[in-house]
């Protein structure tokens, strides 16, 4: 079988579970290191010339990384294209075990098994209220209904603005600084926040610095996400 992945996640989850179906992946794809296929640009512009021309038997793309207009140009070039939506953590299971059992004929892996019953040991300390920034200039942070917002919850973490009428809302600092957080949860992915940069936009809030790869991808990294945010965040799991 011939697989092109437009999602990082979707990339790792194949390329840990059956090594040498990917055919192409986007220049975004990190992990697993040294992947072998052609890289067909971005998530947001990939190469659908490309991607037609290597003749892979199915497209893995998401309803939030990737772009309809280009999903809609690989389906009309006669490419089949699965397209996941991920929001929750159970929702992110149920997804890569149709993505990789009913979509590229694979027994279901060891390390799905693994990350759930990683998860399902988690037992959260103390809430805590936290602004969750993914980028700067301007300021964004994590609204309603995402998958890293879900992630947080079930590590006692609570988004302040999960009730947000926008899953990545445009938010001022002021308005951030007055939110009423106990904590501030700064990742390194989609913006590569950093000790000196992002912590001292919160002169008030203890930060947290965390992987963004532990946070908002779903695959083998969520095996160990629980343990790696736990220590990052201050929480137990």
């Amino acid at each position: 079988m011939r697989v092109v992945s437009l999602v990082p996640s979707l990339t790792e989850a194949v390329a840990v579970t059956a090594p040498g179906l990917l055919v192409g992946v986007t220049d975004w794809c990190t992990h697993p290191a040294g992947l072998d296929a052609v890289r067909v640009k971005g998530t947001k512009n990939p190469d659908v010339e490309r991607i037609v021309a290597l003749d892979p038997d199915l497209v893995l793309a998401n309803e939030e990384e990737n772009r309809p207009a280009d999903l809609a140009a690989l389906s009309a070039a006669g490419l089949d294209v699965l397209v996941t939506e991920v929001r929750t953590l159970p929702g992110a299971f149920a997804e890569l075990e149709r993505v990789l059992v009913d979509g590229c004929g694979l027994a279901r892996p060891r390390w799905l098994d693994d990350a759930e019953r990683a998860w399902a040991r988690v037992r959260p300390g103390p809430g805590r209220r936290a602004v969750v920034p993914i980028w700067r200039r301007p300021w964004m942070v994590l609204g309603r209904d995402t998958f890293a917002g879900d992630v947080l919850a079930r590590l006692g973490v609570h988004n302040v603005y999960a009730g947000h009428a926008e899953r990545y809302p445009r938010i001022s600092i002021d308005a951030l600084n007055a939110a009423g957080a106990d904590l501030v949860v700064l990742p390194d992915e989609p913006y590569r926040f950093t000790p000196d940069d992002g912590p001292e936009a919160f002169p008030a809030l203890p930060a947290a610095l965390v992987d963004g790869r532990q946070l908002t991808w779903y695959g083998p990294s969520l095996v160990t996400a629980p343990a790696v945010l736990g220590a990052a965040l201050g929480t137990v799991a």
